[in-house]
């Protein structure tokens, strides 16, 4: 019997300014080499997002990117918002997780209304965080590269999704990086984070099987299919000892 996972991603017109895309890539690659069937969607403003999604992503961009795409996510963010409280697999980076809060404030004291699926809120500062950045979650080292002048400041009863051991994260000064909520991920890092973080990739996809197929763990296709999963472990292994030694 063949399994389906449905992939979306969000706004990927203007919401892909650091190459965001590129984490719906890495999904779909490994998902295949785990025996699943991918159908990706791309959900531009006005279009329709399916209530059967299995995993939706967001990326990144400018001020005049979140205003062009806020009017059609606060149209969908009911929807949104019944898909988190049901399980579904979501990561958000930069400028949609942003938007995923309360609201986001420009550097002009434009407020940004967010669809507020995170208890935080972000405010423009005063000059960019750039750097490379590593965090830990549970036991694992999330690595990226951030580039973002909002700070983002999590309530009392929001939990982050990683903490800072090197890089700014949600605002330089907390030590946090990200938010969580149900199974849905906010954070900063680029990279696309899920081709650096291939464990991280893999939680995703398994919480997407467990919702969908009760699968309790993830099982390579074939024997080439394993072989592929080993050498990209040992490429993003290379490419993570590299960005944790080099922080800027």
């Amino acid at each position: 019997m063949k399994k389906t996972l449905k992939i979306a991603m969000l706004y990927p017109r203007e919401m892909n300014i650091y190459g965001d895309h590129g984490n719906l890539e890495v999904l779909t690659h490994r998902a295949k080499l785990y025996g699943f069937d991918v159908e990706q969607i791309i959900y531009e403003p006005d279009e329709k997002l399916p209530a059967d999604v299995d995993i939706i992503l967001g990326g990144g961009g400018q001020d005049s990117g979140q205003n062009k795409i806020v009017d059609d996510l606060i149209k969908i963010g009911s929807q949104l918002h019944k898909l988190a409280g049901n399980g579904v697999p979501m990561l958000m980076i930069c400028g949609l997780y942003q938007l995923f809060g309360h609201y986001f404030l420009t550097k002009d004291d434009q407020k940004i209304a967010g669809i507020g699926i995170f208890d935080m809120v972000t405010k423009a500062g005063s000059e960019r965080l750039i750097s490379n950045i590593v965090t830990n979650w549970d036991d694992y080292k999330l690595v990226g590269y951030e580039n973002h002048s909002g700070l983002t400041t999590l309530n009392n009863k929001q939990k982050p999704f990683a903490k800072v051991v090197a890089g700014a994260g949600n605002n330089g000064d907390d030590q946090t990086e990200g938010a969580r909520i149900h199974n849905v991920f906010g954070s900063y890092l680029h990279g696309p984070i899920l081709s650096k973080n291939p464990k991280f990739a893999d939680e995703l996809l398994m919480l997407a099987a467990r919702r969908k197929f009760s699968d309790e763990f993830l099982k390579p296709r074939d024997e080439s299919a394993k072989k592929q999963l080993v050498k990209i472990h040992e490429i993003a292994e290379q490419a993570r000892e590299i960005a944790m030694k080099r922080p800027r």
